[in-house]
C-alpha cells in the first residue's frame, strides 16, 4: 500500500491525508526568491535551502497553514529542511499575503503600505513611521510603539498608540519565539557592518552588481539600485543604497546603505552613513551606533601607529 509522508518529516501516513493547503502557492515564494538569489549572485547554500524548502513544502501531506495555527512558527520549523529564517518567510506569507523579502528582491517593497493595513495607523501616518522615523517592518514598530518612539510623531495619543500595540500585538503575539534570545547578543560588531558596506560601495561603483528598479520615488522605472548579497560569519546580508524620502530628500541615495542581516533566526536593520561633523566627520558610521564606531577607528589608529613604529 502507498504511503505519504507525515506532516512534518518522513514518517509514514495513510493514504487520502493530503490536505487542500495553500503549500504550492509557499513552494512557487520559495522557489522565487532562490531563483532572484540566483541571478543576483548570493551565497549558493542559501539558494540551495530555499530551493529544498520548496521541495519539502510542495510534497507536505498536511496544510502549512494548519501547522502554524496549531503550533505558530515553532511548528515550522519543525518541518524537515525548513530553519528559521525560512520558517519566517512561511509564517509571514501566511499572516500577511506577501514576503517582505521578496518584495525588497524585486524592488516593490512599500513599508508604507503594510503599516497602513494596521488599524489605528493609517496612510498618512504610516509615511510618518517610514520616512521620519525610518521604520521598515511591523516588528521595528512594535518595538517603536512600547520605548516612547511613536509618542513624538503628531496625533499619536494614549487611546491611539494603546489600540495600535493591541492590534500589532494579535499580528504579531503568536510568532514570537518561547525563549527569546537578547536582540544585543546577535548584533554583528561594527567593523563587520562596516566591511559590508565597504564591500558594496566598492563593487557598486564599479558596476560590479546586479541593478533593480525601485518602484518608490522611480517614475520611469529605471534598474538603477544595485544589490550586493554576501556573508560573514555565517551571517547573510542584503545591501542597498538607501531609497527613503529622506534619503532622497538629502541626496543621499548614493551615501546611505542599508543592510539587511540575517543570522538564521532573526533579521536586523543597519544604516550605514557618512558622518557631517563631529570627531568622526568624513568616515563611514553606523547610525545609532556612533560610540562603537568611534571606539573602532581609535583602535584602527592605533594598530596603524604600532605598525608604523614596528
Amino acid at each position: 500500500m502507498k504511503t505519504t509522508l507525515d506532516r512534518r518529516a518522513g514518517r509514514p501516513q495513510p493514504p487520502g491525508t493530503l490536505a487542500q493547503s495553500p503549500n504550492l502557492e509557499i513552494a512557487s515564494r520559495l522557489d522565487e526568491v532562490a531563483q532572484i538569489f540566483v541571478e543576483q549572485g548570493a551565497n549558493r547554500f542559501r539558494v540551495q535551502a530555499y530551493r529544498n524548502a520548496a521541495n519539502v513544502i510542495r510534497r507536505l501531506p498536511s496544510s502549512v497553514a494548519d501547522i502554524f495555527a496549531e503550533d505558530g512558527i515553532e511548528g515550522l520549523e519543525e518541518i524537515e529542511g525548513v530553519g528559521p529564517g525560512i520558517a519566517r518567510s512561511i509564517r509571514d506569507i501566511l499572516l500577511h499575503g506577501r514576503l517582505a523579502m521578496l518584495d525588497r528582491l524585486r524592488g516593490e517593497s512599500d513599508p508604507i503600505a503594510v503599516f497602513a493595513s494596521v488599524p489605528g495607523v493609517g496612510k498618512t501616518l504610516a509615511r510618518g513611521l517610514h520616512d521620519d522615523l525610518g521604520i521598515e517592518t511591523l516588528e521595528e514598530l512594535e518595538v517603536a510603539a512600547h520605548d516612547g518612539g511613536l509618542e513624538s510623531l503628531s496625533g499619536i495619543g494614549p487611546k491611539r498608540l494603546a489600540g495600535i500595540r493591541d492590534s500589532l500585538a494579535q499580528r504579531l503575539g503568536r510568532i514570537r519565539r518561547r525563549t527569546p534570545a537578547p536582540p544585543s547578543s546577535r548584533e554583528p560588531a561594527v567593523s563587520e557592518l562596516l566591511d559590508v558596506d565597504r564591500e558594496y560601495r566598492e563593487k557598486a561603483a564599479a558596476d560590479a552588481l546586479k541593478k533593480i528598479a525601485p518602484r518608490r520615488f522611480n517614475a520611469a522605472r529605471e534598474s538603477w539600485l544595485p544589490v550586493l548579497h554576501t556573508v560573514r560569519n555565517r551571517r547573510h546580508y542584503t545591501a542597498l543604497f538607501s531609497n527613503t524620502a529622506r534619503a532622497h530628500e538629502l541626496k543621499k541615495t548614493r551615501d546611505w546603505v542599508v543592510l539587511f542581516c540575517d543570522n538564521g533566526e532573526t533579521e536586523h536593520r543597519f544604516t550605514v552613513i557618512t558622518s557631517e561633523f563631529g570627531r568622526l566627520q568624513g568616515r563611514r558610521l553606523v547610525a545609532g551606533r556612533e560610540a562603537e564606531c568611534e571606539r573602532y577607528y581609535q583602535e584602527a589608529a592605533g594598530r596603524g601607529c604600532r605598525r608604523t613604529r614596528g
